[in-house]
C-alpha cells in the first residue's frame, strides 16, 4: 500500500486579479520507506503540491482531484480530522525554521507539545523524549539546548530541532520542503543522513521538495520533475538524473552548478581562472583591478558579542579587500562568520578593533548625511526575503523604497520606470509590481530583493546567499543578471554563499572562513581545486554531485575513512 496517493490534483489560487491555477492534473505516490524528490522551477507548484497533501493549503485555494495518506482522504477532509493526522501519521519539515519555531517558547517545551498533542504522556515524561529526540538528530548538549530559545541556535540546529519535532511520533509519511536550502555544505550533508537513517530505520515515506539536484542524487530512489503545475516526467533517480527523456529536464540539469575538484580539471589553472558565468563584458581581474583602490576594506577586524566571559568572538582579525569590477566569494560553514564580515562592511555591526574603509573613506568615522551617502552606493541582497520584504507593500513599492529614501527628488514617473526597469532585469514581468510579496513564491520574492538591491545602480553589491531559495535555473539567470550588469557598470561584488559550485563560477576571489577567521583565500579555481587546508579540503567533500551513482561511490568512500 503506498503512504501517499495523488490522483488528478489541482489546485486553483483566488486573489484580487482573478483565479491563477498552480497545480493541474497531478498524480503521484509514494511508497513505504522510499524518497520520492519533487523538483522544479520557483512557482512550478511543487510546494503547493506538499502542502496539499498535509492539507494546508491556504483559504484562497480551491483543491480538486483525490490526496490519500495511510488511507486518509485529505481533499475535503474536516480540520479535527487533519489536525489528528497531521504531526502522527504525517509530519511536515518546512523551508524556513524561523518561522516554523515559535520565538517566545523554549525548544524543549515546543518539541514536547508535539508530542502530547498525539499520546497520553505527562510533562515530564514528554520533558524527556525532547531531549532523547534533540540527541537523536545531532543537537549537541541536548540537555543544555532544551532550554535554549530559537534565536540562540545556530541556522542548521534549528533546522534539526524542525526535524525533531517533525519525527517526535514516528510518522508514515515525512514531507520535507527545501529541508536544506539555508544550510552549508557539511550541515547538509549531517541532515540528509539523519533523514536516510530515519527512512531506512522506520520505514517512513519522504516527499522532498527540492531544487537542489545534488541533494536529489544523494537522497532520493525515485524522481517528478514539474512544469507549471503539471508533471513532465517521473522515474528512478538514475534514469531521470543520467537520461533525461523530457527537454525541460535536460535544461534544468544543464543549468545545475557542478564542483571541480582537483584531478577533474579540464583547463589548465591560472590566477585569473576560468569564470563561466561572465560575459565579454565582464571587467578582468588583471594588473589595473589590482592596483586600485579597494571599494571596501577590512583590517584585522575583531567583533565580539555579549560582555565578559559568555562573550562570543564572531570575527577574529578578518581582514579582507574587494576592488572595483571584482567578486569575492565568502565560504565557509554556518558560525563562521561569513555573514557577520559582510555585515560590517555595511556597517550595520559595530567593530571591537581594526578597520573598515567603504570607497575610500573610514566607515567607522562617518556620520550623518557622509555616511548616508557611502551607503546609498551599496545595494545589498538579504538571505530571507519574506523577512527583508514588508508585507504591508506591493512589489513596486518594495523595489522603489531605495529611490525614496536616497533619491528624493526623483519625479514618480522616472521612479516608476526605474522600478520597472529593475524587474525585468531580474527577469519579472512588469506586471508583478502590482502583487504583494506573499502572492509570489521564494524564488521570485527573492529577485524582488535583488531588483531594489539594483534600483541604486550601486558600486559596491553585498549579497548574502542570494541564491540559496532559487532553483537552478533561476539561480543561473540571476547570477548572469548579475554578471553582466557588473560588466556593464563595473561595481564590486562581496557574495556570501555556502553553495560552493556557484563560487566557483561566480567569483574571482574565494576567502574561506572558520570560527570568525580567515583560513585560506586566493584565486578562487586555485583555492577550491588546490586546497592548502584540511578544513577546505573537508568543505569540498561535503559538497553533493548531482549523480546518483558518483555520489553513492563517494557516500562508501566516506563511510571506508571514517571506519578506518
Amino acid at each position: 500500500m503506498n503512504i501517499l496517493d495523488i490522483e488528478d490534483l489541482s489546485v486553483v489560487f483566488t486573489t484580487d486579479t482573478g483565479d491563477v491555477p498552480a497545480v493541474g492534473g497531478v498524480s503521484l505516490r509514494v511508497r513505504p520507506g522510499e524518497t520520492l524528490a519533487l523538483v522544479g522551477e520557483s512557482g512550478s507548484g511543487k510546494s503547493t503540491v506538499a502542502l496539499a497533501a498535509m492539507g494546508l493549503l491556504p483559504g484562497n485555494a480551491r483543491a480538486s482531484g483525490r490526496v490519500s495518506v495511510d488511507g486518509t482522504q485529505i481533499v475535503g477532509a474536516g480540520e479535527a480530522e487533519l489536525a489528528r493526522l497531521r504531526g502522527r501519521t504525517a509530519s511536515m519539515v518546512f523551508q524556513e525554521p524561523a518561522s516554523a519555531l515559535d520565538p517566545l517558547t523554549r525548544i524543549g517545551r515546543q518539541i514536547a507539545e508535539v508530542v502530547r498533542n498525539h499520546r497520553p504522556v505527562s510533562r515530564a515524561e514528554a520533558a524527556r523524549e525532547a531531549v532523547e529526540l534533540l540527541r537523536k538528530v545531532g543537537i549537541p548538549e541536548p540537555e543544555r539546548r532544551a532550554s535554549a530559545f530559537p534565536f540562540q541556535l545556530s541556522g542548521g540546529q534549528r533546522q534539526r530541532v524542525v526535524i525533531a519535532m517533525a519525527i517526535a511520533n514516528s510518522p508514515s509519511l515525512l514531507i520535507a520542503d527545501e529541508p536544506t536550502t539555508a544550510l552549508d555544505v557539511t550541515v547538509q550533508a549531517e541532515i540528509l543522513d539523519l533523514l536516510r537513517g530515519l527512512a531506512a530505520d522506520s520505514g517512513t515515506g519522504v516527499l522532498l521538495v527540492t531544487h537542489n539536484m545534488g541533494v536529489v542524487a544523494d537522497f532520493a530512489d525515485r524522481v517528478a520533475v514539474m512544469l507549471r503545475g503539471d508533471v513532465v516526467e517521473t522515474g528512478s533517480v538514475e534514469e531521470v538524473l543520467l537520461r533525461p527523456t523530457h527537454e525541460y529536464t535536460r535544461r534544468l540539469l544543464a543549468a545545475v552548478p557542478r564542483l571541480r575538484v582537483g584531478g577533474e580539471e579540464t583547463e589548465p589553472v591560472g590566477e585569473e581562472g576560468p569564470v563561466p558565468l561572465r560575459g565579454e563584458k565582464s571587467v578582468p581581474v588583471g594588473a589595473d583591478s589590482k592596483t586600485a583602490p579597494p571599494v571596501v576594506r577590512l583590517r584585522e577586524v575583531t567583533v565580539r558579542f555579549g560582555r565578559g566571559p559568555g562573550a562570543v568572538r564572531a570575527l577574529d582579525g578578518v581582514s579582507l579587500d574587494v576592488r572595483p569590477g571584482e567578486t569575492v566569494g565568502l565560504v565557509g560553514e554556518s558560525g563562521s562568520g561569513k555573514s557577520t564580515a559582510a555585515r560590517v562592511a555595511l556597517g550595520l555591526v559595530p567593530t571591537n578593533s581594526g578597520s573598515v574603509s567603504l570607497f575610500g573613506s573610514d566607515l567607522g568615522r562617518a556620520r550623518g548625511r557622509a555616511r548616508r551617502a557611502l551607503l546609498s552606493g551599496v545595494g545589498v541582497v538579504l538571505q530571507d526575503p519574506v523577512a527583508s520584504l514588508d508585507a504591508r507593500m506591493s512589489v513596486a513599492e518594495c523595489v522603489a523604497e531605495p529611490l525614496r529614501m536616497h533619491r528624493r527628488g526623483m519625479p514618480a514617473p522616472e521612479r516608476r520606470e526605474r522600478v520597472a526597469e529593475a524587474l525585468e532585469l531580474v527577469r519579472l514581468p512588469r506586471e508583478l509590481a502590482r502583487r504583494g510579496p506573499r502572492e509570489l513564491s521564494g524564488g521570485q520574492r527573492q529577485r524582488v530583493s535583488l531588483a531594489r538591491a539594483l534600483v541604486l545602480r550601486p558600486r559596491l553589491l553585498v549579497a548574502d546567499e542570494p541564491t540559496s531559495a532559487l532553483d537552478v535555473s533561476v539561480q543561473r539567470t540571476v547570477l548572469e543578471v548579475i554578471a553582466e550588469l557588473q560588466g556593464d557598470l563595473g561595481f564590486a561584488c562581496l557574495f556570501v554563499s555556502h553553495d560552493l559550485a556557484v563560487v566557483q563560477e561566480f567569483a574571482q576571489r574565494v576567502v574561506v572562513m572558520r570560527a570568525g577567521r580567515v583560513e585560506e583565500q586566493g584565486p578562487t579555481m586555485s583555492t577550491l581545486l588546490h586546497p592548502e587546508t584540511e578544513y577546505t579540503r573537508r568543505l569540498i567533500a561535503a559538497v553533493p554531485v548531482p549523480d546518483p551513482v558518483a555520489q553513492r561511490r563517494r557516500r562508501a568512500a566516506d563511510r571506508t575513512g571514517a571506519t578506518a
